[in-house]
């Protein structure tokens, strides 16, 4: 089934919603949107299967919306961090290509959390994508087992069932400020920028916040990544725990001025020095040198370095191989 969106009026749909909405219950078969260039205002949820967008190009494909956790809600309560998305994916098999998603509610310390993107699915793909945002940019599902503040959750996913997905971003522009790629699923990033902006504090910056499970093998992959920003010289960090197994490894790739020395932040939780593993191989840049990493950030070795392949990482029992689509 091929369905072309436009905002003229050039094709089958003007908005991505409509023609989503268009897909008969029960079909099977493989699905693929055409976006074509635009701005396209709304909050779009995909909860079918076997899906791909294409955008003709991620520069000028927009989808975007402007919904922030501080907000309050027409029942008077705080919006939070899970009803802010631009768009949701709630289901498999869903390919994103040279589309970018924003959430343009502004800087963390004045909206709060604003994710553009929420994915929870298994076998995610994106390619030649930009993610644009404030804080909390990227939020790669499934939620962490608990809460720790009540109503911490409140949103689509709150009840369900925590679910281990596989996400592999190629060729990606990350943009945000607070812990702007975050979440609990498996996933890889190959040649990707994470890009982080400058808000004016002493700490600009937290790029990941994972929240891997305990017993989960593996978390964030980043290799032959680029991290960079607006921000002045050590001011920024490449990651923290969002929760205590929190699993990021970085192989190869290119650190800014902007990164501290010490690279990596525990948040407090002393404890998760000897629970997350934050690891980096042949780090390179202004930003990546070793010398001043904490103890508890490891070093790999070459011998090491076959266990965090994309084959090893996203592979699965089934397979899946999304770099040769």
């Amino acid at each position: 089934m091929n369905i072309h969106i436009a905002p003229d009026n050039t094709g089958d749909f003007v908005s991505i919603t409509d023609a989503l909405s268009s897909i008969p219950s029960g079909y099977t078969g493989e699905i693929l949107l055409h976006i074509h260039r635009g701005v396209y205002k709304e909050r779009v949820t995909i909860a079918h299967p076997n899906i791909t967008l294409v955008g003709d190009s991620c520069q000028d494909t927009f989808l975007t919306y402007d919904l922030s956790a501080n907000m309050t809600m027409e029942d008077n309560t705080r919006r939070g961090t899970f009803r802010t998305y631009s768009c949701f994916i709630d289901t498999h098999d869903v390919t994103f290509k040279n589309l970018s998603v924003a959430n343009t509610a502004g800087p963390g310390p004045v909206r709060g959390q604003a994710i553009a993107l929420y994915g929870d699915g298994d076998r995610l793909m994106f390619d030649n994508c930009r993610f644009l945002g404030g804080q909390d940019t990227l939020f790669t599902g499934p939620l962490p087992p608990k809460e720790l503040e009540p109503g911490g959750f409140i949103g689509p996913k709150q009840f369900s069932a925590r679910i281990n997905g596989r996400h592999y971003y190629r060729n990606c522009y990350l943009e945000g400020d607070i812990d702007f790629v975050f979440g609990s699923a498996t996933a890889y990033f190959e040649n990707c920028e994470f890009f982080s902006k400058d808000i004016g504090k002493s700490v600009n910056s937290y790029v990941t916040a994972a929240s891997t499970p305990q017993g989960q093998a593996y978390g964030y992959v980043m290799e032959g990544c680029r991290f960079t920003g607006s921000c002045p010289p050590r001011s920024a960090y490449l990651g923290r725990p969002w929760r205590e197994y929190a699993r990021t490894v970085l192989i190869n790739c290119y650190m800014d001025q902007h990164i501290f020395p010490e690279g990596w932040h525990d948040w407090g939780k002393t404890m998760a020095h000897d629970t997350c593993f934050f690891a980096e191989y042949n780090s390179c840049g202004p930003g990546g040198d070793m010398t001043f990493r904490p103890a508890w950030v490891h070093r790999l070795t070459r011998e090491e370095l076959p266990f965090y392949s994309r084959q090893k990482v996203l592979a699965g029992d089934d397979g899946w191989q999304p770099w040769s689509i």
